[in-house]
């Protein structure tokens, strides 16, 4: 069974930083492709980023969408299997529920909620 655990959310004012964490159990995250999603009030689940290993590499290849790349930062500790979400330089149109997601399993986490304040 494949459990996701995100924490980290909160109230940050604009221009503020939040780092969010997904504790992963089940599979080992080296050697699996982990996302972010995230979903504001009233619209769709969109994906945020993603970090993987191609197979042989033991070093983490990650993307981003366009409208947080050069903000967010998406890095892992293997040792604690564990996946982070640094996100800087907040928006108020960051405001949503962040969820992390298991891609080979399609497994999901529960969400961890940010607001952002104008």
């Amino acid at each position: 069974q494949v459990d996701l655990v995100e924490s980290g959310g909160g109230s940050v004012q604009a221009g503020g930083s939040l780092r969010l964490s997904c504790a992963v159990s089940g599979i080992d995250i080296s050697r699996n492709n982990i996302a972010w999603y995230r979903q504001a009030p009233g619209k769709q689940r969109e994906w945020v980023a993603s970090i993987w290993s191609s197979a042989g590499k033991t070093y983490a290849d990650s993307v981003y969408a366009d409208f947080v790349r050069g903000r967010f930062t998406i890095s892992r500790n293997n040792d604690k299997n564990t996946v982070y979400l640094q996100m800087n330089s907040l928006k108020p149109e960051d405001t949503a529920a962040y969820y992390c997601r298991s891609v080979a399993t399609d497994s999901w986490g529960q969400g961890t909620q940010v607001a952002v304040s104008s």
